[in-house]
């Protein structure tokens, strides 16, 4: 059985992608369509904020884009040499917070210096939301910005031509929701009412339903064993346990 994963494949050089695996295991043939580009933005700002290590009382990530902007930024010969001469031993005396583990013990913080966030054009508003009921100073700085993949439509259409419907078909992100739902829809025609629709996490099947799309299955966890699992639920496949 076929499954699509509209999200972009992992770096080549770590090996095969985990969530091709995972499916591989319960006997499905996933296919990969990226879905995203990220545009880096705002750099010097982010630099010139990165200088200022007394200014804040830490760093916040929510995605890993956000830790790539920061190496582009000192990419840069003299901006390098000004991060290894001082400004990362400064930083590295303040707390760094990645969301999904931290954000009940960001009340505890006793200073009040802001917290550092850079972040994309979409981020959610829950975060400063939290963090402001708790009294937490942050100051956001975006980015990045997520544009539409210049080969998206090639890829689905081609996808459909070649492989036909396939049995699912998994959302990673709102934004893919976004740009992938128009073309999916004209692709599949009446067979889409038989494509059992997945999400990677709660706001990307939020993001489905708002569009209108039934969700079939939401992983219990970000991770390619949980999503393999949910889509062998959905499409019960009773005649096969589990991996072999």
């Amino acid at each position: 059985m076929k499954v699509l994963l509209l999200k972009d494949p992992k770096d080549k050089e770590s090996g095969p992608d985990p969530y091709i695996q995972a499916l591989g295991l319960y006997r499905f043939e996933a296919t990969l369509v990226p879905v995203l580009s990220f545009e880096f933005i705002s750099l010097e700002s982010l630099f010139e904020k990165l200088s200022h290590p007394e200014c804040y009382g830490g760093l916040i990530f929510t995605s890993p884009r956000a830790l790539e902007a920061i190496k582009i930024c000192l990419k840069e010969k003299s901006k390098n040499e000004a991060w290894s001469k001082s400004l990362k031993q400064k930083w590295d005396t303040k707390p760094v917070y990645v969301v999904g583990k931290a954000t009940a013990s960001l009340g505890e913080k006793s200073n009040s210096s802001a917290l550092l966030f850079p972040c994309g054009a979409l981020k959610r508003e829950v975060l400063p939301t939290v963090l402001r009921e708790k009294g937490v100073p942050l100051e956001s700085l975006t980015v990045y910005q997520t544009t539409q993949h210049a080969h998206l439509q090639e890829s689905l259409s081609s996808y459909f031509s070649q492989q036909g419907i396939p049995a699912s078909i998994v959302f990673f992100s709102p934004s893919g929701v976004r740009f992938c739902l128009q073309h999916i829809q004209k692709l599949a025609g009446d067979v889409i009412n038989h494509i059992k629709f997945a999400a990677i996490g709660p706001t990307t099947a939020e993001a489905m339903e708002a569009a209108g799309i039934p969700v079939s299955c939401t992983a219990e966890s970000p991770t390619p064993q949980a999503l393999a699992t949910g889509i062998q639920k959905a499409l019960h496949l009773h005649n096969c346990s589990g991996p072999e």
